[in-house]
């Protein structure tokens, strides 16, 4: 499975639209979260920029992941695929026999 990078740029101006799509986001984010689809979901301070980790197949698969979000019609993106991830839950812990 490859990992990729999702740079996502949010609109400045937040209409009711997009604020009213946000719990469907959530819940989708998640549901990709359980599935192994997303790996990890960073939010600027200031919610102008998304930062997903994502893995799967080809980048083509995970253009059609990021199509089910309900936000994507006021996201710009950008997929870039990455040579790694790593993260400390990504790893496995040392056994003790302690």
């Amino acid at each position: 499975m490859r990992r990729y990078m999702v740079k996502v740029k949010l609109p400045s101006e937040l209409n009711d639209d997009f604020l009213n799509l946000i719990p469907a986001q959530r819940k989708r984010v998640n549901q990709m979260m359980r599935e192994g689809d997303i790996l990890n979901y960073s939010l600027s301070m200031d919610r102008s920029q998304l930062w997903i980790v994502m893995q799967g197949e080809t980048e083509n698969k995970i253009m059609d992941g990021l199509a089910t979000f309900p936000l994507i019609r006021y996201m710009s993106v950008e997929v870039v695929e990455l040579m790694f991830h790593e993260s400390p839950l990504l790893t496995l812990q040392p056994i003790s026999l302690n």
